[in-house]
């Protein structure tokens, strides 16, 4: 199969990704932190070592501030609900993931209020509306580092910059770009980051991450074992063991770190610029192709490796399917979890075919794809 749903999650993943989680099960898969035998011993220094690689690449001071997750997903509701209290106004926008939106709107039955920002028909957010919309009670801005749908990137440091100014603190969802593009927390004035080991960090699903900035105060969402302070009967305070209870996914978490240490050795740029250049051919081709709508900004400096269309008025899950039955060709249609992405592109009731790029794609593949979806143009017409 062309696999082309990397903003789902990134398949393959590299090699050395596959060996350390079986490392991990096969030679050392005993609880970290948990007891003092060498191999207990070795699976924590092997979940501290993926702390330290994250540290690296999102430069964060201390990497006793990441928090493993299950998903980006867990990760912004924890950040979300941990963070606002009744009475708080919370900023988005319209191009958000339901993972952002639904904790947000969901908090409006304990007294938090929100705004949601519209942003532009191609994905873009005016930071004058984020300005505009500040409130006294105003506590957090949440964005999206690039969009799910269009792929549409937003400009995480100026916003950052906005939040600063006015002493409010800025959370960024950055399950589309860990990993291909930069992220600095502390240039870019991020204080709480949320991000998904198993997109294009290139590690196993069921793995994730949220960066606290030191001092902030985020209640934790569960309680229970943590290895430490288990003569008291009160969830400990210190980081990372406030919000980890519980076994960890251990071999998970390694192969996470195998992923990130594949990143840094790499490039992250040279991982960038060969999904942008892939992204390049993939809009230059459409363009060349009559009938077929493309959303969002269409222009490689401004979006992600992600790239929504449709065919004529065909519906996009018919699309999807013809691609995978006929062509071998993995999409994802629909909805793509952001119902107001959607009726900001205009596109809810139709959805999109959506086609995204990863580390491992070639142009044999995006040429492959463009000759499908021609033929399917032509037989629509």
């Amino acid at each position: 199969m062309i696999y082309l749903d990397n903003a789902a999650t990134t398949f393959p993943k590299p090699d050395i990704v596959y060996n350390a989680v079986m490392e991990a099960m096969k030679d050392f898969g005993a609880n970290p932190g948990r007891a003092g035998h060498k191999l207990s011993l070795r699976a924590g220094r092997g979940i501290y070592e993926t702390r330290e690689v994250l540290s690296v690449l999102f430069n964060i001071e201390n990497p006793m501030n990441i928090i493993f997750t299950n998903n980006a997903t867990e990760a912004l509701n924890l950040g979300i609900k941990g963070f606002l209290k009744k009475g708080d106004h919370v900023i988005t926008t319209t191009m958000e993931h339901n993972s952002v939106l639904r904790p947000i709107i969901a908090l409006e039955e304990k007294g938090i209020e929100n705004t949601i920002v519209r942003c532009d028909e191609k994905g873009f957010i005016n930071i004058e509306d984020i300005e505009r919309n500040i409130k006294q009670n105003t506590k957090l801005i949440v964005t999206t580092h690039a969009s799910n749908v269009t792929g549409t990137i937003f400009p995480i440091k100026e916003i950052g910059k906005l939040a600063r100014k006015h002493n409010i603190y800025y959370m960024v969802d950055a399950a589309q770009t860990a990993g291909v593009y930069p992220i600095d927390v502390k240039e870019m004035n991020i204080d709480i980051l949320a991000f998904p080991g198993h997109k294009s960090l290139l590690g196993p699903q069921g793995t994730g991450g949220l960066y606290i900035k030191e001092g902030l105060d985020i209640m934790q969402m569960k309680e229970g074992g943590t290895g430490s302070k288990s003569h008291e009967l009160i969830q400990p305070d210190i980081l990372p063991d406030k919000y980890e209870s519980g076994t960890p996914n251990t071999p998970g978490i390694i192969g996470l770190g195998a992923g990130v240490r594949y990143i840094l050795d790499k490039g992250i740029d040279s991982i960038r610029n060969h999904e942008k250049e892939l992204l390049k051919i993939f809009l230059d081709g459409l363009n060349e192709i009559d009938g077929v709508k493309v959303y969002g900004p269409a222009n490689i400096e401004e979006q992600a490796p992600v790239i929504s269309l449709n065919i004529g008025d065909e519906d996009s899950s018919e699309i999807s399917y013809i691609l995978d039955s006929v062509f071998d060709i993995g999409t994802r249609s629909g909805l793509h979890c952001a119902p107001l992405a959607h009726e900001t592109l205009g596109t809810l009731e139709q959805g999109v075919v959506r086609f995204s790029i990863g580390p491992f794609n070639t142009k044999e593949d995006i040429s492959k794809a463009l000759e499908a979806i021609k033929k399917i143009a032509v037989e629509a017409r």
